[in-house]
């Protein structure tokens, strides 16, 4: 596996970089998120892992511009802010992962080998049009409308839509959601599913009468064409 790591503290890159290439690991190291937005969008990697606090560029813009530019690559953040909020804004800029400092080790190569393993990005080529009812999804300009009404997605709320409309009518635990939409593994110490189910539902439920994102007790939630209960 060859990654790219951004950190600009010389101790903890350098320990990292060994750690990981001890592990079979090939690692490129920037200091800072210029260099590391260059490497990013120059050379293959299968997972990048940066920091948060950079100079020159920080890890959410260094995200931000990579997306921007079509780098696809699965990028994990680094960052002592473990609030759901700065989750949130991680995944908003385009993480696949965030990872709160301290953190052992062994976590963070689990991480990065769930990454590498786990990301296979959706072929939109083959089904680019969604449908449920009177919701209709675009994968390629990236719209959906529902009754007629355009509803504006950020990326993260707009994927975890797409999985619900995909799996429509099944029952979907969070442990699934973890996996196939954040692509990470599902943390019961987190409360950011239900925050983003949460998002959804103000968006896609709340100014119509019939309601189609359910929550299942003790299970997960599912998609279907329902008034609400709960």
């Amino acid at each position: 596996m060859h990654i790219l790591l951004i950190e600009d503290e010389p101790k903890t890159g350098k320990t990292l970089k060994q750690g990981l290439e001890e592990e079979n690991i090939s690692v490129d190291l920037a200091d800072d998120g210029l260099r590391g937005l260059q490497l990013a969008l120059g050379l293959p990697y299968q997972v990048i892992v940066s920091d948060i606090i950079l100079p020159k560029i920080n890890g959410l813009d260094l995200c931000r511009q990579l997306r921007s530019n079509g780098n696809k690559t699965p990028l994990l953040l680094l960052s002592a802010l473990h609030d759901t909020s700065d989750k949130v804004a991680g995944f908003e800029a385009g993480a696949d992962d965030y990872l709160a400092k301290p953190f052992e080790f062994r976590e963070l190569l689990l991480r990065i080998k769930a990454l590498a393993r786990r990301y296979q990005p959706y072929n939109t080529q083959e089904n680019e049009i969604l449908q449920f009812e009177d919701l209709t999804m675009n994968l390629d300009a990236k719209t959906i409308i529902r009754g007629g009404k355009k509803i504006e997605l950020t990326p993260k709320e707009f994927d975890l839509m797409a999985y619900f409309i995909r799996n429509q009518g099944r029952v979907i635990s969070k442990t699934e959601l973890a996996e196939k939409v954040w692509k990470i593994d599902f943390d019961t110490g987190t409360n950011i599913i239900e925050v983003y189910v949460n998002y959804l539902r103000n968006k896609i439920d709340k100014p119509f009468t019939m309601k189609y994102i359910h929550t299942v007790f003790g299970s997960g939630y599912t998609l279907k064409k329902e008034v609400d209960a709960d």
